[in-house]
């Protein structure tokens, strides 16, 4: 939704002015790779979108490349930084785990239309291959937390830890298809819920 504008901003803006805010654009250009695709989406598209000349988006965007690697470092950036929270760092490697896949949850409804974005990349561009990659290691991280788990024992060892991650994000990332914000959904209860459906078939009995 477009900012409410004052008297003359309209006619500023048809000038070539700025009439959005980098953030402001941001959010309206992942709303249109989201909707549009980002391989259809021209800068002429983003610019008629926002009512903006090109001259005047570049003066916030060096390109939609540029837009694509923002909005995708804000929501890999949101999910790298849940690894390095404390509690993701010390204490069993169940607790951790289950901090983890939490977090992960309500980072992407905090970040629902970029982390929806990340979910759609397929590695067409040297800022999508980077995304990609940076997807890959955070996965592996939380596999090597599931094996840290399983030789604690809290968690069945005859499931291979990188499939169960795979299961579990799967599900965690199912949540952009659906979810929405106005109905009124919890994000805490949200993320019990899939902690519940996640983890109770992967621990071991009475661990």
């Amino acid at each position: 939704m477009a900012p409410t504008s004052a008297p003359g901003d309209d006619a500023a803006r048809r000038r070539g002015r700025p009439g959005y805010d980098r953030q402001q654009i941001l959010d309206l250009a992942v709303q249109l790779f989201i909707t549009q695709g980002y391989d259809a989406t021209s800068v002429a598209d983003l610019a008629a979108r926002f009512g903006l000349t090109k001259s005047a988006l570049y003066h916030h965007f060096r390109s939609k490349e540029e837009l694509l690697g923002v909005a995708l470092d804000q929501a890999l950036g949101a999910l790298e930084g849940v690894l390095d929270e404390p509690a993701a760092t010390t204490g069993t490697a169940a607790d951790r785990l289950a901090f983890v896949i939490r977090s992960a949850v309500e980072v992407l409804i905090a970040h629902l239309p970029a982390v929806t974005l990340l979910l759609r990349v397929h590695g067409n561009s040297d800022v999508e291959r980077d995304a990609l990659a940076r997807r890959r290691s955070f996965d592996q991280r939380v596999a090597g937390l599931t094996r840290e788990a399983q030789a604690e024992g809290a968690i069945r060892p005859d499931v291979d830890a990188a499939v169960a991650t795979r299961l579990i994000f799967g599900m965690v990332n199912s949540i952009t298809e659906w979810y929405r914000s106005e109905r009124g959904d919890d994000p805490g209860i949200l993320a019990d819920d899939v902690l519940r459906i996640a983890l109770d078939g992967l621990r071991v009995p009475g661990a």
